[in-house]
């Protein structure tokens, strides 16, 4: 499964003629290519996809989803000390236990304004 993750971007630089930037995720900063919304600035909140900034997205939805992130605990700050240029660690894959083949038990709420 591929995830998106927003964060907000905190600086921006060039790099070679690359525009790439630093994304904080709710307290962990990673570097994030930026070359796919060349309009964003400092304070946007994008979503970042294996190291690429591919959309910028609306501050309340980010933050709704960070704190849905953070009460995930170690199991997200793993996953995202795994994200794209400069991983501070590989990916780590565990067959401790059974595959997971249930329903997530969170509920699913649909934001004001969105169509049914």
């Amino acid at each position: 499964m591929c995830l998106g993750i927003p964060g907000r971007v905190v600086e921006i630089r060039d790099d070679a003629g690359l525009p790439m930037g630093k994304v904080d995720f709710g307290g962990v900063r990673k570097d994030a290519c930026l070359a796919y919304i060349p309009e964003v600035q400092l304070g946007d909140y994008v979503i970042i996809h294996v190291g690429f900034a591919i959309s910028r997205v609306d501050e309340d939805e980010a933050l709704k989803t960070l704190e849905i992130i953070a009460s995930m605990g170690d199991l997200m700050n793993a996953e995202l000390a795994t994200m794209g240029p400069g991983m501070d660690a590989p990916a780590v894959v565990s067959d401790d236990g059974p595959p997971f083949d249930g329903v997530l038990d969170v509920p699913l709420t649909r934001a004001s304004g969105s169509p049914a």
